[in-house]
């Protein structure tokens, strides 16, 4: 009943706005279905040219096959930002198809949920709250079915993986996870907790009493069958382009490093109040005449451009810093992970807060990238109160952080009515499962998440009747981005806290 009810809604948001993904995906429907296979990772005759894994590439070229019998000419490579009907219909109703498997994903991790826990009527058992948490995810129902893209199905596959890995099925887990790296390559920022995860509950067969490794227990069998499927999925995807010499090609196009430390719409991370606090000295600095104004880089980032950009007064962040802030974030997660795993719990936690860390410092990262920390939150936050505090945070700051995503008019009570209503079903529905424990949200939280409101109300309504628009055009954006940074930051820090202190909680008690 909730997937036919979702699957509904998703119906009737087929004539909403959508964004230039949607012309993304046309212009690589017409690329794969008209050309060979050694000129698709070099053609750019639009441009917005083809940037995701092989496997990607080889979904476009299949739905492209049907997608002739609606409307041959949105298979036309020349036919820039084509639009009928036809095309609008098949389209949306793809992304709702392929949903399908996200469906049954959701089914699959609601079966690893404990559902012990006392409740008066079903609509107040932890699975049932997990199915509305994840298929009435406001995040991915803007994403997918009003902004467009694929992401359903992509993140059924990873809710899949972590499903059959919660049930011990860890080759299918290991399989799933490396065909989902092959549709899109963000999901690397997960990699360290499938890795380690595999490593230690698959490989080392057996523990000491006290939770150590016993290495007598190392199975070299069962790193060779792991090996075994990351070789095979790769060679699968990867090897026609090794063969033809174009691997290089294929890799510049999916590490676009030139785009620059931020997307057009800084995602609120921790390079948001970054840039906020560059652009706050240099306005220092020149009114009180410590800048040379001839000096200072044009401030195109503040113009939501996507490309280079120089810093006024911090130093530039280059893709190296980058790197290594998030591989210096995740390590203690990743510690944590192998040396008191936990089981699944343990597992879940490391995969949402290497999620969070790649978001919080990797390089041109997408606002639409906190879904991948929210969505797999949402297993945790049915099963502890402190980690249901924590969801509710992060969600409703990353979910209002997507809001500017949508900037049509026609689409403002739509994104502002789906929010409350998932919003207010979050809240409710998590208190109702704890009421027995503490309040989720402390007076300060509560405090915060309320300014969201005043917030909105000042961005979608104040601002544009002000003479600070034509000037400033891209203030609510920044005013936006960096209010959520702070909740986002906040949420991440507050999540590695918990874990880190129940890791020591659980060796004092062994001790």
């Amino acid at each position: 009943a909730l997937a036919l009810g979702v699957s509904f809604l998703k119906c009737l948001l087929i004539p909403a706005y959508y964004s230039t993904d949607f012309e993304v995906h046309r212009n690589w429907l017409a690329i794969t279905h008209n050309l060979p296979l050694s000129q698709w990772y070099y053609e750019a005759t639009s441009e917005w040219t083809l940037d995701y894994p092989p496997f990607f590439a080889w979904f476009e070229c299949a739905l492209s096959h049907v997608a002739k019998y609606f409307d041959p000419k949105m298979l036309v490579i020349e036919n820039l930002n084509y639009t009928s009907r036809a095309t609008i219909f098949f389209q949306r109703f793809s992304v709702i198809f392929t949903d399908i498997l996200f469906i049954y994903a959701v089914r699959e991790c609601c079966r690893c949920v404990n559902g012990k826990r006392a409740a008066k009527d079903i609509l107040e058992k932890p699975t049932f709250i997990l199915a509305v948490l994840l298929l009435w995810n406001f995040g991915l129902l803007i994403v997918d079915h009003i902004h467009f893209q694929y992401n359903g199905f992509l993140f059924g596959l990873m809710l899949l993986s972590v499903a059959r890995l919660c049930q011990k099925r860890y080759l299918e887990g290991a399989l799933l996870f490396a065909v989902l790296l092959h549709f899109k390559h963000i999901y690397m920022y997960v990699a360290p907790a499938y890795g380690i995860y595999l490593l230690r509950s698959y490989c080392f067969t057996a523990n000491n009493a006290d939770g150590s490794l016993k290495w007598r227990s190392f199975s070299f069998l069962h790193v060779t069958l792991l090996g075994l499927i990351v070789c095979l999925v790769s060679a699968l995807s990867l090897g026609p382009f090794i063969v033809l010499g174009q691997l290089p090609q294929v890799i510049s196009r999916l590490f676009p490093f030139k785009r620059g430390l931020c997307h057009a719409y800084w995602a609120p991370n921790f390079w948001a109040l970054y840039n906020a606090v560059d652009k706050a000295l240099t306005i220092f600095g020149l009114k009180c005449n410590f800048l040379d104004p001839t000096k200072i880089p044009r401030a195109s980032m503040t113009g939501g451009l996507v490309q280079e950009f120089q810093h006024a007064v911090l130093p530039s962040v280059t893709p190296l810093a980058t790197l290594i802030c998030t591989f210096i974030s995740i390590l203690p997660s990743v510690f944590c992970l192998w040396f008191k795993p936990q089981g699944p719990r343990g597992f879940l936690q490391c995969l949402v807060l290497c999620a969070l860390s790649s978001f919080m410092f990797g390089w041109h990262v997408h606002e639409k990238a906190i879904l991948l920390a929210i969505l797999p939150l949402s297993l945790l936050s049915v099963q502890r109160a402190k980690d249901a505090g924590i969801y509710l945070i992060l969600t409703t700051t990353g979910h209002f952080s997507l809001f500017p995503l949508l900037f049509t008019a026609p689409e403002l009570p739509i994104k502002i009515l789906l929010m409350l209503l998932f919003t207010v079903y979050s809240f409710s529905s998590l208190k109702s499962l704890f009421r027995r424990e503490r309040p989720l949200l402390n007076w300060l939280e509560t405090i915060y998440l309320i300014q969201l409101v005043p917030l909105e109300i000042f961005c979608e309504i104040i601002f544009p009747l002000t003479p600070w628009k034509r000037h400033l055009p891209f203030a609510p954006l920044l005013l936006t981005s960096v209010y959520c940074a702070l909740g986002v930051t906040y949420a991440w820090l507050k999540l590695y806290v918990s874990v880190l202190t129940e890791r020591i909680s659980v060796r004092q008690k062994a001790e």
